[in-house]
């Protein structure tokens, strides 16, 4: 998948990742693409569930030897 920006979150357990990508969507214009990318198997429940309430639109994960690539599109 296409991102406009990737963050790098591995090694770090939650709630950080949530929190180092609500600070980069913050950042990004409406409409733009962020790859989380993270080895803590809670993000696959935590990003979906951030998405859902902050309005972000969750596009999907892929997990690759162990890490999982988060896309999250901004929506407002």
């Amino acid at each position: 998948m296409k991102a406009d920006r990737s963050l790098d979150c591995t090694g770090l357990y939650c709630p950080m990742p949530i929190i180092k990508t609500a600070s980069a969507v913050a950042k990004l214009g409406q409409g733009e693409v962020l790859e989380v990318l993270a080895d803590d198997k809670g993000i696959k429940e935590d990003m979906p569930a951030w998405c859902r309430s902050t309005d972000n639109e969750f596009l999907g994960i892929e997990e690759e030897n162990g890490i999982y690539k988060v896309y999250v599109k901004k929506k407002n």
